[in-house]
């Protein structure tokens, strides 16, 4: 049975949370939150000496299931994570604010 995770929605998050999005470099480059710290998924291993120090740290994804597993692994390696469920898709419906590295406006992928 899958270790259960810590989980928040986006109207519940903190106004100074730590966000870590774990979504592939496309998905980030056209819209994510300012101040994320962007890892993709599959480099957070690799990467942990870059996972900012936060009490939680908020992982997020484009819908909850990438950012699930992450924060799962996380805790499991000491490091204190929540997961944001919806991710990114709930962060735009409810019209928080976001910036993209294209140049256009943001949006999630």
């Amino acid at each position: 049975m899958p270790q259960q995770v810590p989980t928040v929605s986006v109207a519940e998050l903190p106004a100074d949370a730590v966000l870590l999005d774990v979504r592939e470099d496309d998905e980030w480059v056209h819209g994510h939150v300012e101040g994320a710290t962007h890892i993709p998924m599959g480099d957070v291993p690799a990467r942990l000496a870059d996972i900012p120090e936060a009490d939680p740290l908020y992982v997020v994804c484009r819908v909850g299931g990438r950012s699930a597993r992450v924060a799962a692994w996380l805790n499991q390696n000491g490091v204190d994570s929540v997961n944001v469920a919806g991710g990114m898709g709930d962060w735009e419906a409810a019209g928080r604010p976001m910036v993209s590295e294209t140049g256009q406006p943001p949006y999630v992928v």
